[in-house]
């Protein structure tokens, strides 16, 4: 009889990655619509997504998905992620330089890493590798932009934030789109490449 793993734990991560990126997403579009927004508003919305993020992020390294591609560095990153949120909720009124800061590095950190995945796709022979590859290297920029902070207008400021939350949500919506596969009745520890289409979910 063959062993079944559960295709929960991926599932959850699957869901919970699309739903943070939107999320974020929606944040980044709102704080460059509205810069006047309180840094106080801006510390507790993002140390909340840090936090979610954070937890998915750990589901899906510990879930064994079928390609091992998107979750792959997730170990590291969940931690980190789940510490600078818990950091900025104690005190998000006076945290918005540090915000951009470790936000800047964290990106410019993601998308190298999502550079690399690009690779280890297109050698997978995932044909939309180069969707990854694209957003990956607008990450980076954006992220140095954010470290060097052009200007101290907060309202700059914000909005520059804002921007990078959303080219970030955007690689993590394509990365997990393009390389998260769940199939069930999936062995425990095997990368299955043959399936049938009617076990696709």
């Amino acid at each position: 009889m063959r062993t079944v793993r559960s295709v929960l734990p991926m599932r959850t991560a699957k869901a919970g990655y699309i739903g943070v990126s939107l999320l974020m997403s929606l944040l980044g579009i709102f704080l460059i619509c509205r810069p006047d927004v309180s840094t106080a508003a801006i510390g507790s919305m993002a140390g909340a997504l840090l936090v979610l993020f954070g937890v998915f992020k750990l589901i899906g390294y510990f879930s064994r998905d079928l390609y091992r591609l998107a979750f792959q560095f997730d170990l590291i990153c969940g931690v980190l992620l789940l510490i600078l949120g818990a950091v900025i909720l104690t005190r998000p009124q006076n945290l918005l330089h540090f915000l951009c800061t470790v936000t800047g590095i964290y990106v410019i950190a993601d998308g190298l890493m999502k550079l690399q995945l690009s690779q280890d796709a297109r050698r997978f022979g995932l044909r939309s590798w180069w969707a990854i590859l694209a957003t990956a290297l607008a990450a980076v920029p954006a992220g140095i932009l954010l470290l060097l902070r052009p200007g101290e207008s907060v309202r700059l400021l914000t909005q520059c934030f804002g921007a990078v939350l959303l080219t970030e949500a955007l690689l993590n919506l394509i990365t997990v789109l393009l390389t998260v596969k769940i199939i069930r009745h999936q062995k425990p520890d095997v990368i299955e490449v043959q399936y049938e289409e009617g076990e696709r979910l």
